[in-house]
């Protein structure tokens, strides 16, 4: 009996060490920095390969894609270097647009903007606009389920780059 218990404690233990760990792995991929709306996930794959797998992650999900900026080749073509630096602009207008019927300054944040920035030590990481801090910055309220399901999506879009 007393194996037993032990026994059940230590998979209950290790149960709840793996919850711990993968639900701080999960907050910590994701998550928007102090109160400037600034989200970041860490790339595990290069910044090409990032935004090709964005890219088509985009595509599969049936989400129009706009433009993709090079901004390290516009400021190289200006004389000034600067890591690499990719915007990407996207967006599924049936979504997007509720924001801006909600109040029209919101346009100022949709289409999504998705950033692939490399940093000094050679990691890239995707950089978007957290969309509560968004609905705040705009003072929309009532379409909290929409800002949930663009957070759902962009997360989903972002997961394609955290692993080789």
């Amino acid at each position: 009996m007393g194996r037993h218990i032990t026994l059940r404690l230590a998979n209950l233990a290790t149960s709840l060490l793996l919850l711990f760990l993968l639900l701080s792995a999960a907050t910590s991929v994701a998550r928007a920095d102090s109160d400037d709306g600034i989200v970041r996930v860490k790339s595990a794959v290069p910044m090409s390969e990032a935004i090709s797998r964005i890219k088509a992650d985009i595509a599969a999900k049936g989400i129009k894609f706009f433009l993709q900026v090079d901004q390290s080749k516009l400021a190289a073509d200006a004389g000034i270097k600067l890591r690499p630096s990719t915007l990407l602009i996207f967006g599924n207008p049936p979504l997007g647009t509720q924001f801006i019927t909600a109040n029209a300054n919101a346009g100022l944040d949709w289409p999504v903007r998705l950033l692939l920035t490399q940093d000094d030590n050679g990691d890239v990481w995707a950089v978007w606009t957290d969309f509560d801090w968004i609905a705040k910055r705009h003072k929309i309220g009532n379409r909290d389920a929409q800002f949930k399901m663009a957070t759902m999506v962009v997360k989903s879009i972002t997961s394609t780059i955290a692993t080789k």
